[in-house]
């Protein structure tokens, strides 16, 4: 899947692909910057890539034959900013050439979903939980970090990542984020509930992202995601 193109030189193109096998991987594609590439060269479209380098650590070249398009986003406003805040993430929060199957696999699923499902916003949630996870920092709600509880699970904190009970929360919970039960798999992810649930997840995102962003902010895409999905709630 292609994440991210920028020219090189006059014709040709260096191309990010996010892959099964190696993870985010760039290389060069001669004429890829060419009018008769550009259809090609569209963030989401799914390739197929042959990658060669005199060395393993140099940045190499692809060959590169489109599998699937993703033009067909282009008429949904809401989808194809998904699109690109996938895209933007992956660029950002993956370490090159590091693997990340279940990712992909999560990643693959979630592309499908966009062109087809309309309720592709609540796999789009789980995905950045899963990026969360792989990034090395899953949350976890299984039970109260105070008490041990396992019921009346309310409000996530903004340190650990860990479920806080109501009772525990006590003189606290206006300083934790209130859980949404789409997070403990209760209910359908609709709403003011997904937008708390990526709250949680952009807060997430945005801390374990320190190092690669320095003083910037998130990716504008997921911000431009967002507005849109909290103009729709």
């Amino acid at each position: 899947m292609l994440i991210a193109m920028r020219a090189h030189g006059e014709a040709s193109a260096i191309i990010e692909v996010f892959t099964a096998a190696h993870g985010r991987h760039a290389g060069v594609v001669r004429g890829g910057a060419s009018r008769k590439q550009a259809a090609i060269m569209q963030p989401g479209t799914q390739l197929a890539v042959t990658w060669r380098a005199r060395l393993e650590d140099h940045i190499g070249s692809y060959t590169v034959e489109p599998l699937q398009s993703r033009a067909g986003l282009l008429a949904d406003r809401l989808a194809l900013a998904g699109l690109s805040s996938i895209c933007a993430l992956l660029r950002v929060a993956l370490p090159e050439r590091d693997a990340h199957l279940a990712l992909w696999r999560t990643t693959m699923a979630l592309l499908a979903a966009l062109e087809h499902d309309p309720d592709w916003p609540a796999l789009y949630l789980r995905w950045e939980l899963t990026l969360l996870e792989d990034m090395g920092f899953g949350l976890d709600l299984s039970r109260c970090a105070v008490s041990g509880a396992r019921d009346d699970l309310a409000f996530v904190s903004p340190k650990t990542g860990r479920a806080v009970s109501r009772a525990g929360a006590g003189e606290w919970a206006d300083r934790l984020f209130p859980l949404p039960a789409c997070l403990l798999g209760q209910g359908p992810v609709i709403g003011a509930e997904l937008i708390q649930g990526l709250a949680i997840t952009g807060h997430f995102l945005s801390r374990e992202l320190t190092d690669v962003l320095g003083n910037r902010p998130m990716p504008e895409a997921r911000e431009r995601l967002l507005a849109l999905l909290e103009k729709r709630a």
